[in-house]
């Protein structure tokens, strides 16, 4: 009897795959035109706003540095007249100058060193012999001691009646003046970047809740929350918020740091006669201002936002 071959098993039949689930729609879209020109408005403002912190740190410590050059030196003028008689108090200048305490050196410029602070209005290459130029005398003083000015200035009236002690308080008081004008200036620009910024993103804000009125109707009439609506909206106009201001930051600081470095590649670098690019440097506090503006302009766009669809959501019944 023949024998009848094993049947096979029969295979299970596969699991249908499990349909794939689409991910959820976010209520603001990710990526609109809308969305893409704020974040190039955003990117404007941090840029202006950088720029103007940079330039009021720079300004500030340009004038401190210059302020404290002409607080550490005073000069001391002496009228021309004859050769001989100005020579001689001359030396009589800097013997009383030498002789009082505060004061650590005395140097009379010489006849070139005179001609090049006259370059600026006179030219170069110009005799200044046949000139009533005035002697003078440079007193560098001890910043930890400084010297009695008033005394010595009493003392060089009664020895030389031709010579004149100035102390340079006022150009420190008109450097000081200048410093403060340009940051009172620099805050009222950020006051209105500011501004500006704000009623961009309230502006972005409605026309987002205007495009996507309808789900935010449903999902108020359906019971959600006006804090997760407003959620949503307050993620997106952060990222929005935190892409521009980096772009904007970044180059703002991209800028400085560029600025800064031509000096030391020997692009406008000219001790004698110092330009823009001798002071455009903000430091690290500058920088640190740039990086809060960063910070602020995101909060700033994330609040506006969220304040903005409260209010827009009250209008809905």
């Amino acid at each position: 009897m023949a024998e009848t071959p094993p049947t096979k098993a029969k295979a299970a039949p596969k699991a249908a795959p499990k349909p794939k689930v689409p991910p959820p729609t976010p209520i603001v879209p990710r990526a609109t035109v809308a969305g893409r020109a704020l974040v190039a408005v955003v990117a404007i403002m941090t840029f202006l706003a950088a720029i103007t912190v940079g330039a009021v740190m720079a300004v500030r410590s340009t004038a401190e540095v210059w302020r404290a050059d002409v607080t550490r030196e005073v000069t001391i003028q002496i009228r021309a007249g004859d050769k001989a008689v100005t020579d001689a108090q001359v030396k009589t200048a800097v013997d009383l100058a030498r002789q009082t305490p505060g004061i650590t050196e005395a140097h009379v410029l010489t006849e070139p060193e005179t001609g090049r602070l006259l370059e600026p209005w006179l030219g170069s290459g110009l005799d200044y012999s046949d000139l009533p130029v005035p002697r003078i005398v440079v007193l560098r003083l001890d910043t930890s001691s400084p010297p009695d000015l008033a005394r010595l200035r009493r003392t060089l009236t009664d020895r030389i009646p031709t010579a004149a002690l100035d102390d340079h308080r006022t150009w420190s008081r008109r450097l000081g003046a200048m410093a403060e004008g340009v940051m009172f200036t620099g805050f009222g620009l950020l006051a209105l970047v500011g501004a500006a910024t704000v009623l961009s993103v309230v502006f972005a804000t409605r026309a987002a809740v205007a495009t996507n009125r309808a789900v935010v109707e449903v999902l108020h009439f359906v019971g959600a929350r006006d804090g997760f609506i407003a959620a949503q909206f307050q993620r997106h106009f952060l990222k929005v918020g935190t892409q521009g201001g980096l772009l904007g930051g970044l180059s703002a600081a991209a800028l400085f740091g560029g600025l800064m470095s031509l000096p030391r590649l020997g692009i406008g670098a000219d001790p004698e006669s110092p330009g823009i690019l001798s002071w455009f440097d903000p430091g690290w506090l500058g920088f640190a201002g740039m990086a809060v503006v960063v910070v602020l302009i995101a909060l700033v766009t994330a609040l506006t936002s969220r304040v903005t669809v409260y209010r827009t959501l009250r209008t809905i019944t």
